[in-house]
């Protein structure tokens, strides 16, 4: 399944209509996504996209047409990552205005990139101030997750690193970037994931008993709810 950015990417561009005429792709979303009461892109779309884009990854929504519904959605971040979720408030912090986009990227120390919808009334990629930020959000699949039967372990490379780099910062745990290399970093927050089960040991492989744990973590099998409660 592709990934967040390359969905949105793809959408750059797509405008809405000036007048009574609509863009046939924004109601697509809509259509895609179940907001059935959502008939005119002069409406805001920018959480309708956000909430497209997701669906397409496979990955938990709002469900919510107001982008501030965004900050009850998967796990604060405060190291935020390309694609990670971002929400800033509009007109006043204590209104329920905002905006949502996914995350690509600083300028500087006072502007956040971000990928989205509805801005300047079309898909694009667009900068804002750092304080009108409310916060970042990474967002966690909704689909049942299945790693390779195959131990990895440091000096290992390739995509079933990624996707295991991937499901740490899903989980909290902190590895830097998704490269592929199972380095020391990868191997600390491994150990940090495994510290959280008593009965794992702490060697840094990603094992049998290691991979079976996290796809219970992340499938929400009933042994470990107290868990995902307590990281997420």
């Amino acid at each position: 399944m592709e990934n967040i950015i390359a969905i949105a990417t793809k959408e750059i561009g797509i405008k809405a209509e000036k007048g009574e005429k609509d863009n046939p792709r924004i109601l697509q979303y809509a259509e895609d996504t179940n907001f059935k009461n959502y008939k005119s892109d002069e409406s805001h779309w920018c959480s309708l996209f956000i909430n497209w884009c997701a669906h397409k990854a496979g990955l938990e929504r709002s469900y919510s047409l107001g982008a501030r519904s965004w900050l009850r959605v998967g796990m604060q971040v405060t190291n935020p990552e390309p694609g990670d979720i971002v929400i800033f408030w509009r007109k006043d912090i204590k209104s329920w205005e905002g905006h949502v986009g996914i995350f690509t990227g600083f300028a500087g120390n006072n502007r956040i990139y971000c990928l989205g919808g509805n801005q300047g009334r079309q898909v694009s990629i667009s900068a804002r101030g750092r304080d009108k930020l409310l916060g970042f959000r990474r967002l966690r699949p909704n689909t049942e997750v299945r790693f390779p039967r195959k131990i990895i372990k440091k000096g290992s490379t390739g995509e079933l690193v990624v996707l295991l780099q991937d499901t740490l910062k899903i989980m909290g745990f902190n590895v830097g970037t998704s490269d592929g290399v199972f380095g020391t970093k990868t191997e600390d927050a491994l150990k940090e994931f495994q510290s959280t089960n008593e009965n794992l040991k702490i060697d840094g492989v990603f094992n049998k008993n290691t991979r079976e744990y996290a796809e219970a973590v992340l499938n929400g099998v009933a042994s470990v709810k107290k868990f995902l409660q307590d990281i997420f």
